[in-house]
């Protein structure tokens, strides 16, 4: 293998790509999003402690001018998600998200973080009430804790996105959407009509979109010289 194909696995499946009209990194979330437990080894995992480092590399990289977020997860670790979403949310240099498959439970934040999102017309999301495993100790405390959890993510949500904080945890609470559970299952175009995903769109829009944001920025930058 190639020290440049090595560099690419090691980097936590982020990817740089050089086309025509600008220089980007490909970041994919896929599979379970892995926080400070491992998740069972026969899961494709997202692992936090890969991503971070990358996204402040690209970030610092003058050379890296947008970021495509590729988005194709069952959701995972709440705080682990939620710390992703929140420094892809504070890059200063364009991005775009696109969901494939689907972007379940945290993998909502995460879709909703960059400037344009989009979502494939085949793709899902779901949406529904904060979870925890293992020992959970049984006083009003913890669930104080879990309502305030929850709070923050409906509130990330809804500064990055069309949805208001009602709308959002009313999605989250319906139960006359999913047979055994809590919450909703929104296709491609009901995403969008609910004010969750900017766009229905392919990996052409979502990199023509990119390359648009790329070029204004680049407008403002000279405009100001």
């Amino acid at each position: 293998m190639s020290e440049e194909k090595q560099e690419e696995y090691e980097s936590g499946g982020v990817i740089a790509v050089k086309g025509k009209r600008a220089s980007i990194k490909c970041l994919n979330i896929i599979g379970t999003i892995e926080g400070h437990n491992l998740a069972d080894n026969t899961c494709k995992t997202t692992k936090y402690e890969h991503v971070l480092p990358e996204l402040v590399r690209i970030e610092e990289d003058d050379k890296i001018e947008g970021l495509l977020i590729l988005l194709n997860t069952v959701g995972g670790d709440v705080e682990a998600g939620l710390a992703i979403a929140e420094m892809i949310s504070g890059l200063s240099k364009p991005k775009v998200s696109l969901v494939l498959g689907g972007g379940h439970s945290i993998g909502v934040p995460l879709a909703v973080s960059a400037d344009i999102s989009f979502i494939a017309r085949s793709a899902t999301m779901t949406v529904h009430p904060m979870r925890t495993s293992g020992v959970v100790i049984g006083v009003s405390q913890t669930f104080q804790y879990m309502m305030r959890m929850q709070d923050r993510i409906i509130d990330f949500i809804d500064r990055h996105s069309k949805i208001d904080f009602e709308a959002y945890k009313k999605l989250m609470l319906a139960t006359d959407e999913i047979a055994n559970d809590v919450g909703t299952v929104l296709f491609g175009e009901k995403a969008v009509e609910c004010g969750l995903i900017d766009n229905v769109g392919t990996l052409s829009d979502a990199l023509c979109a990119l390359y648009k944001l790329i070029d204004d920025k680049k407008i403002d930058k000279n405009e100001e010289k």
